[in-house]
């Protein structure tokens, strides 16, 4: 059976990037087409066959601009040529989805979440443009986009859900059901991770893309109320005004290489996550080094945390109520069980996500 892989822009290695590789390490004789690519994620995907659209062609300007990509997308996503496959597997969050596959080749999405910025997120990422940029042209490419979007959805064979949440919204937005297979956590359990355990820090930690909708503001703020330390790894296109609102207590790391980003969830006192994510990877490689988490009560965070246990929710999207979280966590550190936190995690391996995926394509095939 000839298999080929579908992402939507290989461009930097974060939660739905981790879902490729381990659907990469399952099929490593599958070609990866992506709509764009970028050499520095090479390290992770060292001996794979990457095969980029058109749009790799374009100027460096207008690659490091994803909001200017946008109305080249569906067209380069059609055009990649999968006729000689017999199973495709699309990784998508908007466009890997929209593919053209023949009557007899299968289709399977694994999907991280249906495009947000022209579903339930549309009016968040129209305030985001600011004041003085003209909104008429966006919101007639979100209309485009919007049933284009359907259309795609359409197209798929079978879709696989990265959460319950994610479901929900699936069938909201596609109006189809979607089986559920949870992400995997990579190398978590390795002799290697044991290597980096150092004395913890009394720093809180933050792993995220600086996305207005990650909502970091609301935590650097209530970091500046407390004047607790707080570290942020990540980069993105709210970097600068969260800078600009962040007090001396507040550090901005970067994209670190992984084994840094795992240090610093060694050593720190808990994760902090603000935003609503359909699965939010990163909470599970913090329990994975032994760390509560606190994370607002909503999305996927509400399937992977276990209150109480291995973390705690807040239940607004305030700075005075993540504020009295964080005390919360602080107040019930002791009680938290380090190794009931790991065996949280451990229930989201890679050898659960395999098999889970290898049952499904056998289920699939089955019915063919």
């Amino acid at each position: 059976m000839k298999v080929a892989l579908v992402h939507d822009f290989l461009t930097r290695f974060g939660g739905a990037e981790r879902v490729l590789l381990a659907l990469h390490k399952m099929f490593p004789d599958a070609p990866i087409y992506a709509l764009l690519f970028d050499e520095k994620t090479r390290e992770y995907f060292p001996n794979a066959e990457i095969r980029p659209s058109f749009i790799q062609k374009f100027p460096k300007f207008l690659r490091n601009r994803p909001k200017f990509l946008a109305p080249f997308c569906p067209t380069a996503v059609e055009t990649f040529d999968l006729r000689d496959f017999d199973l495709v597997i699309s990784s998508s969050s908007a466009f890997a989805k929209g593919i053209i596959v023949r009557p007899k080749t299968t289709h399977i999405c694994y999907c991280h979440s249906p495009a947000r910025f022209v579903h339930d997120y549309y009016h968040d990422y129209l305030k985001d443009l600011g004041a003085f940029f003209p909104k008429w042209p966006v919101k007639i490419l979100a209309h485009y986009l919007r049933i284009w979007d359907k259309t795609s959805a359409d197209r798929v064979d079978y879709f696989i859900a990265n959460s319950k949440a994610t479901g929900q919204r699936i069938k909201k937005y596609y109006k189809t059901e979607a089986a559920v297979i949870y992400p995997s956590v990579a190398n978590v359990w390795s002799p290697g991770l044991q290597t980096l355990k150092s004395p913890k820090e009394n720093y809180f930690l933050i792993v995220s893309q600086l996305t207005p909708y990650k909502r970091i503001d609301i935590a650097i703020e209530a970091f500046n109320k407390m004047n607790f330390p707080l570290c942020i790894i990540g980069d993105g296109p709210d970097k600068k005004r969260l800078q600009k609102i962040a007090g001396v207590n507040v550090k901005f790391l970067g994209w670190l290489p992984e084994e840094e980003k795992w240090r610093h969830l060694e050593n720190c006192e808990a994760l902090i996550f603000p935003g609503e994510d359909d699965f939010g990877i990163v909470l599970v490689e913090a329990m994975a080094c032994g760390k509560p988490v606190l994370a607002l009560r909503a999305g996927g965070a509400l399937e992977t945390i276990i209150e109480g246990e291995t973390g705690e929710f807040f239940d607004e999207l305030s700075p005075e109520i993540l504020a009295a979280g964080v005390k919360r966590l602080k107040e019930n550190a002791r009680k938290y069980d380090k190794e009931k936190i790991i065996a949280r995690a451990s229930e989201f391996s890679e050898e659960r996500f395999e098999k889970e995926i290898k049952e499904f394509i056998a289920g699939v095939i089955r019915k063919l």
